[in-house]
């Protein structure tokens, strides 16, 4: 089982969305399936192949997720964190004001499932090959 210094060393290397992939490759390498942020909490659910499960909350003020939510919104804030235009805590922002209540990382189907307090899904993107 992967530890909570393990993954927060991982994360620290992460600048912007163009640093997610490299991310991955690291958390794969330490076993990680999937994970959950839970974006109002700031606080990821880390779970390996037997689905024992590691909470890692950042000690960051509680952000408010609207209840309306806009796919297309959390689009635009997407392309522009990808791009290297914003940093992670800008994005996280961005997606609670598109009304993302969590997203899923998915690293054995390599898919990121964004979605609202309804559970719907807003965006189910393909991480990039590493």
């Amino acid at each position: 089982m992967f530890t909570k210094d393990q993954i927060l060393e991982a994360q620290s290397k992460v600048k912007s969305g163009k640093d997610f992939p490299g991310l991955i490759k690291t958390f794969k390498a330490l076993g990680v399936v999937n994970y959950e942020h839970w974006v109002a909490e700031s606080a990821n659910v880390f779970y390996d192949a037997s689905g024992e499960g590691l909470k890692i909350t950042y000690g960051k003020p509680l952000m408010i997720v609207k209840d309306e939510s806009s796919a297309e919104n959390l689009r635009v804030a997407l392309k522009i964190h990808q791009a290297g235009q914003s940093d992670y805590p800008t994005f996280c922002l961005q997606s609670a004001e598109a009304g993302v209540e969590k997203w899923v990382t998915d690293l054995d189907k390599m898919t990121v499932t964004y979605l609202d307090k309804n559970g719907a899904k807003l965006v189910i993107e393909n991480i990039p090959g590493i």
